[in-house]
C-alpha cells in the first residue's frame, strides 16, 4: 500500500490554489496551539478560585505548555525528515484533544498539569510543519513574507482567548473553555488529514536517514558557533510576548486598575488582531541578509524599552498603549525565521527551523516559569509584582540581543553584510 503522505511523482505539481489551501488547513492546528499558549492570562481568575493556585504556581502552569512544547520539538523535526509532516502532525495532534480534555475534566493541580503537557506534545508539530512546507513549496525570496502570513494566521487563535474566551469563561466557566478547544482541534485534525498531501520533492527518491542518524543530524547544528547566537535571541525574542499576553496581561489589568474580565479580554482581543497582520508586514519590510540582523537587534531593543516603561508607568491608557506597542514590534521575529532561513544550506533547513522552535519555546518555557518565581518572591516580600516581572523580561531581552550581536555569524552571511558595510 503506498504512503497516503505521497503524491504520484508522475502527476502534475499542485498549483499555488491548492499549495496554499493545504498551508491553510495546517495552519489551523497552529491557530490552535496559539490559543493553548495564552489561555492562562484569561483562565488565572477561575484557575486560582478552583484551585487555590500562588502566582509561582500559574506560571510554572503556563510554563509546563513551551517547556513540552518545546523538549519535542527535535523529535518532531526528526519525525517529519523520515515520515513526513503529515504523517508527523496526524500522529501527535490527538494528544491535544486529549489534554484538552483532560484539562477540562481536571479535579485537581497534578492533573491540570497532565493535560497542559499533553497539549504541549500535541502541538508541537504545528508550527513546524507549517514553515517547512512554507520552506520547500514557496520561492525563497518569499518566505520572510510567507511566514510572517503565517504567524499572522495563527493569530486567529489569539482572537480566540480574547474576548470571545473570555466571555465563555465568565459566563460557562474554564472548563467549558478547554472542552470547546478539544472540539475545534478535532476538527483541525479532520481538516488536515483530508486535505493536506504534501507534494513530493526531488529528495524524496533518496533513502530517508535512520532515527539515530537524523537525530545526530540535529546535534550536528549546535556544534556550529553561529548557532548560539541565533539560539539565545530565539530563547527570550517570541517569550518575551508571550510572558505578558499569555500569562500576566489580564492579571496585570485586572489588579493594577481593576478592570473586568471582559474588558481584559477586549485588550488582548485588539492585541491579537495587532499580531494578525505585524509578522507580515515586518516581512514585507525585510531589507534581505546584509541588514536584516541589525535590525532585528533595533527591534528587539526597541520591545525591552516597552517592557520597562510598563514597570513603571501605572497609568490605565497608558499601559494599553504600551500592550499594543509589544503586539506591532513583536512581528519582527518573522525577519528571525528569514534569518534563520538564510544562515544554513538548504538541504539542512528543517533541521535548522526545528532547533530555532525548540529554542523559542523552552525559552518561554523558562520565561514564564521564571515571572511566577519573580512573581511568588515580589508577593511575598509585599512589593508590586508586575514591575518585578517586566523588568526580568527586559534583562533577559537584553541578554539575548547582546549574544546575537557579539556571538559569530553564519559564513553564509558574513559576505552580505560586508557588501552592505561597504
Amino acid at each position: 500500500m503506498s504512503s497516503p503522505e505521497a503524491i504520484s511523482p508522475q502527476a502534475a505539481p499542485p498549483s499555488s490554489r491548492v499549495l496554499w489551501a493545504m498551508l491553510l488547513c495546517l495552519l489551523s492546528a497552529f491557530a490552535l496551539s496559539q490559543a493553548f499558549r495564552t489561555v492562562t492570562s484569561i483562565m488565572a481568575d477561575g484557575l486560582r478560585n478552583d484551585f487555590g493556585l500562588s502566582s509561582q504556581s500559574l506560571g510554572s502552569f503556563a510554563g509546563l505548555f513551551g517547556l513540552s512544547f518545546g523538549v519535542t520539538q527535535l523529535l518532531m523535526g526528526v519525525g517529519m525528515d523520515i515520515y513526513g509532516l503529515r504523517r508527523t502532525v496526524l500522529t501527535a495532534f490527538p494528544m491535544a484533544i486529549a489534554g484538552a480534555t483532560l484539562s477540562a475534566l481536571a479535579t485537581s493541580y497534578p492533573w491540570l498539569m497532565l493535560g497542559q503537557l499533553l497539549i504541549g506534545v500535541g502541538c508541537s508539530p504545528a508550527f513546524l510543519a507549517c514553515t517547512i512546507f512554507i520552506s520547500r513549496h514557496f520561492p525563497l525570496n518569499r518566505f520572510a513574507f510567507m511566514s510572517g502570513v503565517g504567524m499572522g494566521f495563527g493569530g486567529l487563535g489569539l482572537l480566540f482567548t480574547g474576548t470571545p474566551l473570555a466571555w465563555l469563561v465568565q459566563h460557562q466557566g474554564w472548563r467549558f473553555g478547554f472542552g470547546v478547544l478539544a472540539v475545534l482541534c478535532a476538527l483541525s485534525w479532520l481538516l488536515i488529514f483530508f486535505r493536506v498531501h504534501e507534494p513530493p520533492l526531488a529528495s524524496d527518491a533518496q533513502p530517508k536517514p535512520g532515527f539515530v542518524e537524523a537525530l545526530k543530524g540535529f546535534g550536528s547544528l549546535l556544534l556550529l558557533p553561529h548557532t548560539w547566537g541565533i539560539v539565545l535571541i530565539g530563547m527570550v525574542g517570541y517569550a518575551s510576548f508571550l510572558t505578558v499576553r499569555g500569562l500576566w496581561l489580564s492579571p496585570m489589568l485586572m489588579d493594577r486598575y481593576q478592570f473586568s474580565l471582559v474588558t481584559t479580554g477586549n485588550v488582548a482581543l485588539a492585541l491579537s488582531v495587532i499580531s494578525l497582520f505585524a509578522p507580515s508586514a515586518f516581512g514585507r519590510l525585510d531589507p534581505g541578509p546584509g541588514l536584516r540582523r541589525r535590525r532585528i537587534i533595533v527591534f528587539a531593543l526597541s520591545m525591552a524599552a516597552i517592557f520597562v516603561l510598563m514597570a513603571f508607568v501605572h497609568h490605565p491608557v497608558v499601559n494599553v498603549a504600551l500592550i499594543f506597542a509589544m503586539g506591532v514590534f513583536s512581528g519582527y521575529s518573522s525577519l528571525l525565521y528569514a534569518d534563520v532561513r538564510s544562515s544554513y544550506p538548504r538541504e539542512t533547513t528543517g533541521r535548522a527551523l526545528s532547533v530555532y522552535t525548540m529554542a523559542m519555546f523552552l525559552g518561554a518555557a523558562l520565561m514564564q516559569w521564571l515571572s511566577g518565581v519573580v512573581a511568588g518572591m515580589a508577593e511575598r516580600q509585599g512589593w508590586e509584582i508586575y514591575r518585578l516581572v517586566m523588568l526580568m523580561v527586559t534583562g533577559m531581552l537584553v541578554v539575548g540581543c547582546l549574544a546575537y550581536r557579539w556571538l559569530p555569524m553564519s559564513p553564509l552571511l558574513r559576505g552580505t553584510a560586508g557588501q552592505c558595510r561597504k
